[in-house]
């Protein structure tokens, strides 16, 4: 940026761009009339019984408009820790070994200016989501990318090889955004294991975590006491109970290292906001059939995207999202840049889909498609691209 009527800008705010999903949304609230495959939002509104508990708790205690204690309200800590033991296997003290965060996105930051020092490295297993990439920058390391299998699983030999003595911290998204795919438990201790020998940790974002089609809810590191030191877990709530507006997540750790992490979050935000604290206590105990009907309705939708998919098996291949809502669709039709291909969809058929070259390597030649809508948005868009696919033939 040298435009002489600002003052200098930092060099690792020059360093980071804005994320293509918001990019790309942008672009099409310009072009307008567009449907989305983008944006990896559900369609599920909040629970009504989530936010008339959350209007009845600012009625009538006023402490619920104030700050909480900077690691969050205690019995929310203790009703995440009592539904880690029991869905995970995990056991951690919620008064020293979890944090409420504003959204998983936060925790993960806090993570890596905890961790990263500048020209430090953290290992990408990739195509990666792309919002770790610019964290990265931003806390002044290093991105180093190890190739996912060709189905997306863990080449543990490529992360093997990224290994430096410059390494920090390895992140994984688990089950996966952008691949939709779920890591084995042999994979995921396979990568504690090697963070033990090596003295870096392992960062796993574990938003999806309900959010599995084929087998059991994959492991959380966090449930292997021998790791605990070399292990941070970050969630949230935002897309298993439709709260991604309300800006709530947490970390969890080993309580040595979380003291560290709570220095930075209590110098970004003091701590996440309390009636967005009280919406994630009344989801956890609201009733489980809601969650079930979400889970339904994704599956619904993820065979759908599949079956459309598959009606244009001459313009796309893909592998079987399992888990997370998310396809990455390697196109057939065009050798063009990735990005080049998202603007033409946008363009010509007023579809928004995410540029898999932002997604780091591995990437480049897809692009990310979110069956998180309604089942009526996702057939108007396939039913665009198909059109917009046979007229490309035609000229």
């Amino acid at each position: 940026m040298n435009d002489a009527n600002f003052p200098p800008i930092s060099r690792r705010v020059q360093a980071i761009a804005v994320s293509a999903t918001k990019a790309m949304a942008q672009e099409a609230a310009r072009i307008g009339g567009c449907v989305s495959l983008g944006q990896g939002v559900p369609s599920f509104a909040t629970q009504p019984a989530v936010v008339d508990e959350v209007i009845r708790t600012l009625r009538n205690h006023p402490a619920s408009g104030k700050y909480t204690l900077q690691t969050g309200l205690p019995e929310l800590r203790r009703r995440i820790a009592r539904a880690l033991r029991e869905e995970r296997g995990v056991e951690i003290d919620p008064e020293s070994e979890i944090c409420l965060t504003v959204g998983a996105m936060e925790g993960l930051l806090a993570t890596l200016l905890t961790l990263v020092d500048q020209g430090d490295e953290v290992i990408l297993p990739s195509p990666t989501y792309a919002s770790y990439i610019e964290q990265i920058h931003l806390a002044g390391g290093v991105p180093v990318y190890a190739p996912l299998t060709a189905d997306w699983g863990l080449d543990l030999e490529a992360v093997r090889r990224a290994v430096t003595p410059k390494t920090r911290a390895l992140m994984l998204c688990n089950p996966g955004n952008p691949t939709g795919n779920v890591f084995t438990n042999a994979e995921v201790l396979a990568l504690c294991d090697l963070a033990m020998e090596r003295n870096f940790v392992v960062v796993v974002d574990e938003t999806y975590d309900y959010l599995v089609y084929d087998g059991r809810t994959p492991l959380s590191p966090l449930a292997l006491p021998q790791c605990r030191n070399h292990v941070v877990c970050v969630s949230s709530l935002s897309k298993k109970y439709a709260l991604t507006g309300w800006r709530i997540g947490w970390v969890t750790a080993a309580q040595g290292l979380m003291a560290q992490i709570m220095k930075v979050h209590d110098a970004a935000t003091i701590c996440a906001p309390t009636p967005s604290q009280h919406a994630a206590l009344a989801a956890l105990d609201a009733d489980p059939a809601w969650l079930a009907e979400c889970r339904r309705q994704l599956r619904r939708r993820r065979e759908l995207c599949c079956r459309r998919l598959d009606d244009l098996r001459d313009f796309f291949s893909y592998v079987d999202p399992r888990g997370a809502f998310y396809v990455m669709a390697r196109y057939l039709f065009s050798d063009a840049p990735s990005h080049q291909v998202a603007t033409q969809l946008l363009h010509g058929a007023g579809v928004i889909a995410i540029p898999g070259g932002c997604y780091g390597l591995g990437g480049e030649g897809h692009l990310r498609l979110s069956f998180g809508g309604e089942e009526a948005e996702i057939n108007e868009a396939f039913d665009r691209i198909a059109g917009w696919l046979q007229a490309g033939k035609k000229r």
